[in-house]
């Protein structure tokens, strides 16, 4: 269960200068967790948010790790209590991101990042309008198709559903404060934490 909870007084905006709560999304497919995984290898001192499913563990993952698992009625009472700065439901599941653990760690001046999708990151706009949107996307639409088709395995119908989505989060990238293109995990890393540490000027497209 996630820490509940925020703090009486807390600024959502942003932490000290230079330590705000920064947002990767992106297109489905595009290799966000990837990125993120990276992240955890090569930077630990940066945190994760860890986010909040209705849905059933998989196996191997541990609860407060890779999601908190609660029932849909503790994650009712997160929704009724402002506990969650976002949150959406996909494939019949609901997935937040826990509001306290962010605010703590904003307020402790450590670098944090969220990854989470579009719906997610219009919502956290919303909430934290100093957060930093950044977008990651595939160095082509080429590209992207061919990681959405995946093995071939999926019927033609779930392939072009995935395709529409595909466009239509790739027309989200407007919205965002600027713009990784993911040509290599290692220098989109190097870019990410140069923004999780340091507040500066920040053109729309790297």
């Amino acid at each position: 269960m996630p820490p509940s909870g925020s703090p009486e007084g807390t600024d959502l905006s942003s932490g000290p200068k230079g330590n705000r709560l920064t947002v990767l999304s992106g297109p489905s497919g595009v290799g966000k967790s990837t990125v993120v995984a990276e992240l955890r290898r090569s930077h630990p001192e940066v945190w994760l948010s860890v986010s909040v499913t209705t849905r059933a563990p998989r196996p191997g993952e541990r609860h407060g790790v890779e999601y908190y698992f609660v029932p849909g009625s503790e994650f009712d009472r997160l929704v009724a209590g402002g506990e969650l700065l976002e949150w959406a439901e996909f494939a019949g599941n609901r997935y937040g991101t826990p509001r306290a653990p962010v605010e703590r760690r904003l307020a402790e001046g450590v670098p944090a990042l969220l990854e989470i999708d579009l719906q997610g990151a219009r919502q956290v706009r919303d909430t934290m309008p100093d957060a930093l949107l950044v977008f990651l996307a595939p160095p082509s639409w080429e590209e992207l198709e061919s990681r959405l088709r995946g093995r071939g395995t999926e019927p033609e119908d779930v392939i072009a559903r995935r395709l529409a989505a595909g466009r239509v989060e790739m027309a989200a990238e407007k919205e965002f404060d600027l713009t990784l293109v993911n040509t290599a995990v290692e220098d989109v890393c190097g870019r990410l934490i140069e923004l999780l540490v340091r507040d500066d000027s920040h053109p729309r497209r790297h």
